[in-house]
């Protein structure tokens, strides 16, 4: 098993490329007028990305402007493009086994029998020269992607709740302005996640024994604000 992170991804997303990119995609469904007109109006949008530094304006000759609500629909854009285009023929290889991605996470399961996880690294970072891969390795039949541990058994993979080294699990402050809704909502999620994700009995019950304890206190923080 291998997780990629996707390097800077938004400011590395070619503007002119992705253009090109989007044109051929529309013109399988959309007339030439349309597509050329959705076109002139994306490239005036994605060439703002201006950025100050040290009380000077630059533009960068590629990339996506941060905090634009466009730059999110845009990199997925460019990216399943990527994906369909040049990632396909390692797919379709069957060397991979599994491969999936949340915007600039990817998590791939390969055929240990058949390629190494070297070699996917190797493959996948020539494809592009702006796109960039940072990889990391199972360590002891054991991988994190996302909020999961994906944990390698013999016969097959179990799945536990990952928390990074830093996780204080901290939640809001009984005494904060928030609203109660809000500082129920994160016990909510424990709850929701450890039913919905297929935990083995004894892990569910490990998480269900902290969740329960979370609760309690929730429970004492609604009766506070009731009275």
């Amino acid at each position: 098993m291998i997780t990629c992170d996707i390097k800077d991804l938004y400011v590395n997303i070619p503007i002119e490329e992705t253009l090109a990119i989007t044109k051929s995609m529309l013109l399988k469904n959309t007339g030439t007028q349309i597509t050329q007109q959705i076109v002139t109006l994306m490239r005036p949008v994605l060439s703002q990305n201006y950025i100050k530094f040290q009380n000077k304006i630059y533009q960068p000759e590629k990339g996506l402007s941060l905090g634009s609500p466009v730059s999110s629909t845009i990199a997925e854009l460019f990216l399943q493009h990527f994906e369909d285009i040049r990632l396909k023929q390692l797919l379709d290889t069957k060397n991979i086994i599994f491969y999936t991605r949340y915007v600039d996470d990817i998590l791939i399961i390969q055929d240990t029998k058949r390629i190494h996880p070297d070699h996917i690294n190797t493959y996948v970072n020539q494809i592009h020269t702006d796109i960039k891969l940072i990889p990391t390795y199972e360590n002891n039949g054991c991988i994190s992607f996302l909020d999961r541990l994906i944990i390698r058994k013999p016969s097959d993979l179990e799945i536990d709740i990952f928390r990074k080294p830093t996780t204080t699990d901290t939640n809001f402050n009984l005494f904060s302005y928030h609203p109660v809704e809000h500082k129920v909502v994160a016990f909510r999620y424990h709850i929701t996640r450890m039913h919905s994700l297929p935990l083995t009995p004894e892990r569910k019950q490990k998480i269900d024994i902290n969740t329960t304890n979370r609760t309690k206190i929730t429970t004492a923080h609604q009766n506070f604000f009731k009275h």
